[in-house]
């Protein structure tokens, strides 16, 4: 893959050899200033380093100024304005929403060519980055058309698809840099809910030396949601594509919007490419163990670290915690972690063998073996990270 250079969207960089960065968006209206300001807040807190916001009409256009305004009093996380049909028009009517924003999302499939120069025009102006997307669902349908009558009975609708969509957007980047955006301005996207597909068109945009934003759309909600979009971010950014991406599922209404900065902190966790949060190993039980105190262990034992690392010192973010539910692999598993607890399984005695470092540590017997662990590994982390 071809790198990209190093791209400035306020005080967070992008590009190059650079960690890909965790990016959100908020589903509030954003006239609603108070809400969209606490959303942009809450996901900033939760690890979203860019935040992008909806910019749809003239009242949201107005609310950018007093929103960034406000963010800046406790984060400064940048914001990046969506714009569709009409960002040309809420650009120039509102220069004040122009300069606030740290970066414009513009999707030319959404907007004929003048529009478009206009906005790009404005963001050479303002000296802002600008993203140019291309979705799947507003492809340029002039790009679209020559592909059907290009490839007609040569290859499928899919494979058209996907042909137009990485045409169309190196066409816009083209048009970009010749209206006067630096290529280190632009960043390029080209999103699709099929997974193999969106693999394809990045792979392909991987070649073109342009900063890419990854994201699998309209990926669906719940447990599908999270594993297709990880599946289809995780093979790209293994193999060393994209520089900054989004998880965008669907929030079940119980979920709060930080679920999809979660999960993309997981896939890039998962990658070995950045710890955000200590990594627990456990079993997934079986009949050796005793299903019930394991499970209710395991449970208990891991949502402790989750709520207590967020005060844990830095570098226990590195941590590998083994909690494992019998003698078969729990001390060999807690040899490989920095610490682990190996629980009593059906038959075996009572006691919980700890092993810190590859030694054991302890035994721990009694009802409150979970409350216990916890004091150990308060201890070791004290011990280890101050």
């Amino acid at each position: 893959m071809v790198k990209s250079p190093i791209i400035q969207i306020g005080n967070v960089k992008i590009g190059g050899d650079l960690t890909p960065v965790v990016q959100a968006m908020t589903n509030t209206q954003t006239s609603n200033v108070a809400e969209t300001v606490a959303q942009i807040l809450e996901l900033a807190e939760s690890g979203a380093k860019i935040v992008r916001i909806t910019v749809n009409d003239l009242e949201a256009a107005r609310a950018v100024p007093e929103i960034v305004n406000k963010v800046r009093k406790d984060s400064d996380v940048p914001i990046v304005g969506d714009f569709h049909f009409n960002g040309n028009v809420l650009l120039k009517k509102v220069p004040e929403c122009a300069k606030a924003l740290d970066k414009y999302r513009i999707n030319p499939g959404n907007a004929n060519d003048d529009n478009f120069a206009e906005m790009v025009e404005i963001a050479v102006k303002n000296e802002k980055p600008v993203r140019i997307g291309v979705n799947s669902g507003s492809v340029d349908k002039i790009v679209l058309n020559e592909m059907m009558a290009k490839f007609a009975g040569k290859k499928n609708s899919d494979e058209i698809l996907v042909e137009a969509m990485i045409e169309s957007v190196l066409n816009s980047a083209k048009l970009a840099e010749d209206l006067g955006l630096a290529k280190n301005q632009i960043v390029l996207s080209a999103k699709i809910s099929d997974v193999p597909n969106l693999i394809k068109i990045y792979e392909n945009l991987g070649k073109s030396g342009y900063a890419l934003h990854l994201g699998l759309t309209e990926a669906g909600g719940g447990d599908s949601g999270v594993i297709q979009s990880s599946v289809a971010l995780g093979i790209l950014l293994n193999k060393g594509i994209g520089n900054t991406f989004r998880v965008s599922i669907t929030p079940r209404q119980d979920e709060s919007r930080t679920k999809e900065v979660q999960v993309a902190q997981d896939i890039l966790q998962s990658l070995g490419l950045k710890n955000f949060r200590p990594k627990i190993v456990s079993c997934p039980g079986c009949g050796r163990t005793d299903s019930d105190l394991f499970q209710a262990m395991a449970k208990e034992i891991s949502d402790e670290i989750e709520t207590r690392a967020k005060n844990w010192p830095k570098g226990s973010e590195n941590l590998k915690i083994a909690i494992m539910g019998c003698v078969v692999n729990g001390p060999g598993e807690s040899e490989h972690a920095d610490i682990g607890i190996s629980l009593p399984g059906k038959m075996e005695k009572p006691i919980a063998p700890v092993i810190a470092n590859g030694k054991k540590l302890c035994e721990l017997k009694g009802d409150d073996l979970a409350g216990q662990f916890m004091e150990v590994l308060e201890d070791y982390v004290k011990t280890n990270f101050t």
